[in-house]
């Protein structure tokens, strides 16, 4: 083996598995059983869906907390948000306080469902002295335009009697007028960053309600109902903040929070994988590896969409150095990614076994997988020498 070799070790979680860092970690020992000496600059990453908070607070060593916050339906759920380890970043995933696996597949309705807890989350992080906020928002049980969450944040969205809407997607068609006079001040020293890989629009075929809005509990009549408030939603922005985001991509992210919080908080929608890439300074530990190992739950023709190993592995072709991928799957159409700077990809799995198995195994495979790839690389170069 090379003399001080370093590996970076920056894989997504193995969903329903291990966390991110546990990959990391699980693949170090595997390292270290053939190489004490090998260098391991563990760098947990997501790709801005499920685990990114937890990764990013990993990746800089900072600090988790919980907050009781609003459910989508109203009852009390228990929340997390992420404090970077400079301090002045937090970060939040939507899913929550806000999130489908929250609500039963029967009690699901979107006409009902609010991102109230999702602006809770967000004043709990208010309370630290951030600068920056980052926002996860995939999974939602949503489809208010992020109208509670403004509401939590101390806006108000009145009828034309000057009364408050209740909560839920299904009250915005009688939005009459936008009072964001008592919202926190503490929101304008923030800069607030949301990772969204969608593009879809507020509304229309392609929008929140419409693409999204079924797997929430939506029927057809609901759809038609919640596309025609999110319109008329966003004509009441434009009215009284003039703001048009009704057609911007990624505005109909999360139900239409992508809009609310480009409308409300000046959000910038940018890149999952490439929000995590940032704000774990991948890029920094990467350019003087000798190799680079990542891996998710599930590699195949779809990791080609800004999926975390085809982020990390475009960092490193930056630098020529080469990337080896894990996953406990490996399927079809991997073969995309061998031009796109994965050079290799490995099954974790050991053999046949069953789905659960396979889940409660995930750290004893990784870490095995991990010093047979060692050892293949120690007997290569041994051979070329």
């Amino acid at each position: 083996m090379k003399k001080d070799m370093t590996i970076v070790l920056a894989p997504d979680s193995f969903k329903e598995s291990m966390t991110a860092k546990e990959v990391c970690e699980a693949m170090e020992r595997g390292i270290k059983k053939v190489d004490a000496n090998i260098k391991c600059i563990k760098v947990p990453m997501a790709d801005g869906g499920e685990g990114t908070m937890q990764s990013l607070v990993d990746a800089t060593d900072g600090k988790v907390y919980k907050v009781k916050v609003q459910g989508p339906l109203g009852r009390e759920v228990e929340a997390e948000y992420g404090i970077l380890g400079n301090g002045e970043i937090a970060a939040i995933e939507m899913a929550s306080a806000s999130g489908i696996q929250l609500v039963s597949a029967k009690e699901r309705n979107p006409m009902k469902a609010s991102t109230f807890g999702t602006g809770q989350l967000i004043k709990a992080c208010l309370d630290h002295p951030i600068k920056k906020l980052l926002i996860g928002i995939g999974g939602s049980a949503t489809n208010d335009g992020g109208a509670g969450m403004i509401q939590a944040l101390g806006g108000k969205l009145l009828d034309k009697d000057g009364i408050e809407l209740p909560l839920g997607g299904g009250e915005l068609g009688r939005l009459a007028k936008i009072d964001l006079s008592n919202l926190d001040t503490r929101l304008r020293d923030i800069e607030i960053e949301v990772a969204c890989d969608v593009n879809n629009p507020l509304v229309g075929p392609k929008g929140a309600s419409y693409v999204f809005g079924p797997q929430k509990g939506a029927t057809e009549e609901m759809v038609k109902i919640l596309d025609e408030n999110l319109e008329h939603y966003g004509k009441k922005i434009k009215e009284f903040l003039g703001k048009d985001i009704m057609n911007v991509p990624g505005a109909g992210a999360a139900g239409g929070l992508g809009a609310g919080l480009m409308a409300f908080l000046n959000g910038t929608l940018v890149n999952g994988i490439q929000m995590v890439v940032k704000y774990t300074k991948l890029e920094e530990k990467i350019k003087n590896a000798d190799i680079v190992w990542t891996g998710e739950g599930s590699i195949d023709h779809q990791t080609i969409y800004g999926k975390t190993p085809l982020g990390v592995a475009q960092v490193a072709k930056k630098y020529n150095i080469p990337v080896i991928a894990l996953a406990g799957k490996v399927g079809h159409g991997v073969e995309v990614l061998y031009e796109n700077g994965i050079d290799a990809i490995f099954s974790i799995m050991q053999g046949v076994s069953s789905l659960e198995e396979a889940l409660v195994d995930g750290k004893k495979n990784t870490e095995k997988v991990s010093e047979n790839i060692i050892r293949m690389i120690n007997m290569i170069q041994k051979k070329i020498k």
